[in-house]
């Protein structure tokens, strides 16, 4: 071989280096996502990567999405930007769309069929701040009416697939309305959460004019911008693969050959270059009660559901101190009461007391007291018959306590997996503590002692009664 068929063979091999290179998908295609707050936009940007994990962020949020040439067997990732709802971060574009990545950036506004009546105030006040930003930008403007006229041959280029010209592009004159606000960029207009219309059907009586409407002002506004439409639901999975393999289309000029849907009112397709004021006059025979040219929101306006809401009564704490006296008058009171019928005072204080501390299912008769209990009791029975009634209510109450003490196993009776599983826990089912079952029994041997001194003073006193009484006697006798 030859030095000149050597360094052609060399060059013949970069060329074709050159030129297989050359086919690789590019790295350098962004797409801006914007809208309003609450519509869809990170759903959709997941549905389209195909996971499941959702992140919401503030400001720019930046994600990809990977795109991948399967004849060719390449991939690459297609830049992601979505912009926050809130147009105070409307300043944030300056990073995604500079005038270096005009030409490979693609415009997708996102709208929701969840609030119908805000959709074209949003439209409108987005592609409005949109046009505003690229005006500023330092384009030349040679530069810029480059990239309107090819929005314009685009548009003229569309191929649908039963127009029958295989040799050429059907090329045609702009219509009425199309491209009248050209940005120079590839518009796509996304409705999302179509699931919503059955929702509107039913609680708001929309009708059918009612999504033709929509769909119509809608579309005009698409080819004032040259736009795609795509009504989408990730809840159904409605038109998100369609969208991915459009986005594809547009971007990475990949094959795509499916006609605009316009049957199903939840998932209409719409690409660019098909549409024209005559096609959308179609849906005006389906209008009765509205007209195409009325306001949109005087068709389609905001629902108020007015929602009755039950106010908690207020409850006002009464104050501590006219409690306690409105307690203590009603004691006295009752107190008095039971004086007037003959029952003494500390024996209806003692009741009330004794009522009011333990509950009834505790409450033991004292014929059961006595039934195996090791501890010492006080039997009021046995007490001197000059005790106070008061004494023996006093005895039974701490008899009972007694026997609530040595009745109780030392452990709860309930297992801690019972206890986790009632909702609550009786003072029933638990021991009294030690040091208060021995302060109960001080307390009781206190009483018993207490009883027993009475009634030594009592007998004491009668004793010396008798012995008076002897000696008058005595006395007396004497003395007659």
């Amino acid at each position: 071989m030859t030095m000149q068929e050597e360094e052609n063979l060399w060059n013949s091999m970069l060329i074709s280096l050159k030129e297989k290179g050359g086919t690789r998908l590019p790295t350098d295609k962004s797409m801006i996502i914007i809208g309003d707050k609450e519509c869809g936009k990170t759903t959709l940007v997941a549905k389209l990567q195909g996971i499941d994990d959702l992140t919401k962020g503030i400001g720019l949020e930046y994600a990809y999405i990977d795109i991948r040439d399967e004849y060719k067997e390449d991939h690459t990732k297609l830049n992601v930007w979505v912009l926050d709802g809130n147009p105070k971060y409307s300043f944030l574009l300056k990073f995604a769309l500079t005038q270096k990545q005009f030409k490979n950036t693609l415009i997708m506004f996102v709208v929701s069929m969840k609030t119908p009546w805000n959709i074209m105030d949003q439209l409108e006040s987005w592609a409005t701040l949109l046009q505003d930003y690229i005006d500023n930008l330092s384009i030349p403007s040679e530069e810029l009416m480059e990239y309107r006229q090819q929005c314009i041959k685009k548009w003229n280029e569309y191929i649908e697939e039963n127009v029958g010209d295989k040799n050429g592009y059907w090329e045609h004159a702009l219509g009425d309305g199309v491209l009248t606000r050209n940005l120079g960029l590839d518009v796509i207009v996304v409705v999302t959460m179509t699931d919503y219309i059955s929702v509107l059907e039913k609680e708001n009586d929309y009708k059918d004019e009612h999504f033709d409407f929509i769909q119509q002002t809608v579309r005009k506004f698409c080819l004032q911008y040259g736009a795609s439409l795509f009504y989408t639901s990730a809840k159904e999975d409605k038109n998100c693969d369609l969208l991915y393999k459009f986005l594809t289309h547009k971007i990475y000029n990949f094959p795509f050959k499916t006609p605009a849907l316009i049957v199903e009112k939840d998932a209409v397709f719409i690409p660019s270059g098909w549409d024209s004021m005559k096609k959308i006059s179609i849906l005006y025979d389906n209008m009765q009660s509205m007209r195409p040219d009325e306001f949109y929101n005087s068709v389609i306006s905001k629902v108020v559901t007015r929602k009755t809401f039950t106010k908690d009564h207020e409850v006002q704490a009464e104050d501590e101190q006219n409690f306690l006296n409105k307690q203590l008058g009603l004691l006295n009171q009752s107190a008095n009461q039971q004086s007037a019928i003959g029952i003494p005072r500390q024996d209806s204080v003692m009741r009330s007391l004794t009522g009011v501390s333990k509950p009834g299912e505790r409450r033991v008769s004292l014929t059961s007291q006595g039934q195996g209990s090791p501890t010492k009791k006080i039997d009021p029975v046995k007490t001197n018959n000059t005790a106070t009634p008061g004494e023996g209510v006093l005895a039974n109450f701490f008899n009972s306590l007694l026997h609530k003490k040595s009745n109780q196993s030392p452990v709860m009776s309930k297992s801690p997996g019972e206890l986790s599983g009632s909702k609550s826990l009786s003072l029933d089912h638990t021991e009294y503590p030690t040091d208060t079952a021995a302060e109960l029994d001080k307390l009781a041997k206190k009483t018993l002692n207490l009883s027993n001194s009475l009634s030594t003073e009592t007998s004491s006193i009668d004793n010396g009664a008798g012995e008076l009484t002897t000696s008058l006697a005595e006395q007396s006798s004497s003395e007659c």
